[in-house]
């Protein structure tokens, strides 16, 4: 009796699926953090970039609450860079600007002026979607950081 018990092999699926099944769903909740976090950096990687494109040529846009006057050149080019990443929200304190005037050897707050090299740097904490990842992080987040650098042009108009 006990040796046709231990050759039974009624309920082996199910005992299979109870052990596989946490450990794949598991997986594709990583999957899908992994693929949002790289959406994230790569949607921040353009906008940025984009941003930088806008600020090396010196224009200002105009104010969407007050038409017919412009916004600062750092809110500009913040704006820019919101327009490039619509689905992410970017908070004013994320944004850091530094240039490097011809010839210094540090980079100096600011926006900078004609022929500085411009750099604009955006820090973004992303929340980990997965409550079983979420331990793992500081916090449940990751911190993206990314930046990008270009020459002014010389001249603005």
């Amino acid at each position: 009796m006990i040796r046709k018990l231990i050759r039974d092999s009624r309920g082996n699926n199910l005992v299979e699926a109870a052990i596989i099944t946490p450990l794949m769903v598991f997986l594709t909740f990583s999957i899908v953090d992994f693929a949002t976090v790289l959406y994230a950096y790569l949607a921040l990687e353009n906008g940025v970039s984009q941003a930088t494109r806008f600020a090396v040529t010196g224009n200002l846009l105009d104010d969407p609450d007050s038409p017919g006057t412009k916004l600062s050149r750092r809110d500009s080019i913040i704006t820019t860079m919101r327009n490039a990443t619509p689905t992410l929200t970017i908070e004013d304190a994320a944004f850091s600007f530094k240039h490097l005037p011809p010839g210094a050897g540090a980079w100096v707050d600011g926006t900078g002026g004609p022929l500085d090299v411009e750099k604009v740097s955006v820090t973004y904490d992303w929340s980990i979607l997965s409550p079983v990842l979420r331990p793992f992080f500081t916090d449940g987040q990751i911190t993206l950081v990314v930046d990008s650098a270009m020459k002014n042009e010389g001249r603005f108009e």
